[in-house]
């Protein structure tokens, strides 16, 4: 290459249009606006009624993306967190059992907390892989709600306090979706500008390499259970609280949804690539699907097909799968053609 070729593709680089394609080339977001902007595109022609109905679907979109939050900060490591349904349905069941309202959310609060702890502990001490032990703690503490409540809800002694926290703050804005946006805010300056939330991409991407970078790479797997643990119980308090009765059952259809917008918005599953703006994009996308079906009368079953199939899309069309089956193709071509010469 001449010295004028290099220096036309320096310019190239330093113009607008490079430095936006260098921008969009580093970000993970791609698939989680294209499928929004698809479902925002069937929703207006089909259900325009849910961009009238705010509280619904922005409380849904809250719901689903308060989960997905804390799930993306154990996702980035490259670990997963399965146990976030029981931990929200436990955690609302604690709440309830205690006739003090503000004394049951903060215990419920320090349920989170200790499930994450226990997660991180077999995760980082004992060397359990994250899909096995967050798979247990997922049946044991639905087995511990289930015996707290003796299988059936339990109600708030103060429903008047739930009632109140329902009622929205300002205009469709609710305590709930006000705490969603609190939330994403503070993780996304926590991973993006903080250097312990930073690190969770070293960890994520390459183990070892951090490992010798001198990470606390453990401290950092125990802060991200945490983080997903006390997420997760903070959904718990406020379904709860709406509900004005905590159910055993509560959270079984939150894990896909909220996997699925993590993954979604541009996760990777292995660690080291995505971004919580990505999680929120992928909670919307999802949000206002769930709230079109449910307006059209679609059950809760077949809905959960849909994400399924969504998040199989997503999963499948990720860059580095597709490099992936590519490169797969060519060999499997490459040794026909040796295997015909």
């Amino acid at each position: 290459m001449s010295e004028t070729q290099s220096i036309q593709i320096g310019q190239r680089e330093t113009t607008f249009l490079g430095k936006l394609r260098v921008t969009l080339a580093r970000r993970t977001e791609g698939r989680g606006v294209v499928l929004l902007a698809l479902i925002l595109g069937v929703v207006s022609f089909t259900q325009p009624l849910v961009f009238t109905a705010y509280p619904v679907s922005l409380g849904r979109i809250a719901l689903i993306g308060l989960v997905a939050l804390g799930l993306t900060a154990v996702i980035l490591m490259g670990e997963l967190d399965l146990s976030v349904a029981s931990t929200l349905a436990v955690s609302g069941v604690v709440m309830a059992l205690i006739p003090d309202v503000r004394l049951g959310i903060i215990v419920a609060l320090g349920a989170g907390l200790v499930i994450g702890v226990i997660n991180a502990f077999f995760v980082a001490v004992v060397g359990i892989n994250s899909f096995i032990a967050t798979l247990g703690m997922l049946f044991a503490l639905r087995g511990l709600a289930y015996i707290l409540s003796d299988e059936a809800p339990v109600r708030l002694t103060n429903t008047d306090a739930g009632i109140a926290f329902g009622m929205p703050l300002l205009g469709p804005i609710t305590p709930r979706v006000l705490i969603f946006i609190l939330a994403f805010f503070a993780l996304q300056i926590f991973v993006t500008r903080v250097k312990a939330g930073r690190e969770f991409f070293a960890v994520g991407g390459n183990r070892q390499a951090a490992y010798d970078a001198g990470i606390p790479v453990k401290r950092r797997i125990f802060t991200g259970f945490i983080i997903s643990g006390f997420v997760a119980s903070l959904a718990g308090v406020i379904n709860t609280l709406e509900r004005t009765a905590a159910d055993p059952r509560a959270g079984l259809t939150v894990l896909l949804a909220s996997f699925a917008a993590a993954i979604i918005g541009g996760n990777y599953l292995k660690g080291g690539r995505g971004s919580i703006v990505g999680t929120l994009i992928g909670a919307t996308a999802l949000g206002v699907l769930q709230v079109a079906l449910t307006l059209s009368g679609i059950q809760v079953p077949v809905q959960n097909i849909f994400i399924g199939v969504i998040l199989l899309l997503a999963v499948t069309t990720d860059p580095a799968n597709l490099r992936a089956v590519l490169g797969s193709i060519r060999s499997l071509r490459q040794g026909r053609a040796k295997a015909q010469s």
